[in-house]
């Protein structure tokens, strides 16, 4: 494929162009900016409901607020409970790749391996996940320590 591009001079003669002179008064730019200006309010405003309406501590934040009377100590109990379930579920993961690793073979080549594998590790790894993801949103919601819900 072949392209010719001609590249030519606008001004022949050399006489510079100059702009047209602007056509719009300073009230019409004025108003046009108000606009801009409203729009983007507007969008400001969307934005952080957006935000808002995401922001998943706020969501656990307002779970712990109406609750409060019935489960006084949840939160702190959370915040508290959070390590030792990150210890135990980390610990589970070491213990599963360090048996995986130690064979030099692949390890789950055989349904019964694999079938024991799962046995052993699935559903213990599975319900750690889960409860952790409940809890640590519920700790990471808690009011710092020291702080007195009004």
């Amino acid at each position: 494929m072949n392209f010719q591009i001609d590249v030519s001079s606008t001004l022949a003669n050399s006489n510079p162009v100059t702009p047209p002179a602007p056509g719009t008064s300073n009230a019409e730019i004025a108003d046009l900016l108000r606009q801009i200006l409203e729009v983007q309010r507007d969008q400001l405003a969307y934005q952080r409901a957006a935000a808002q309406a995401h922001d998943m501590s706020a969501r656990w934040r307002n779970f712990l607020a109406r609750w409060q009377q019935e489960f006084p100590g949840l939160a702190e109990g959370c915040r508290k409970a959070f390590p030792a379930l990150e210890r135990s579920y980390g610990r589970l993961i070491a213990e599963l790749t360090e048996q995986l690793n130690e064979d030099p073979d692949d390890p789950l080549q055989t349904d019964f391996a694999l079938q024991e594998f799962l046995d052993r590790y699935g559903m213990r790894l599975a319900q750690l996940g889960t409860i952790l993801n409940l809890v640590g949103p519920l700790a990471d919601a808690a009011p710092p320590a020291g702080d007195n819900p009004a």
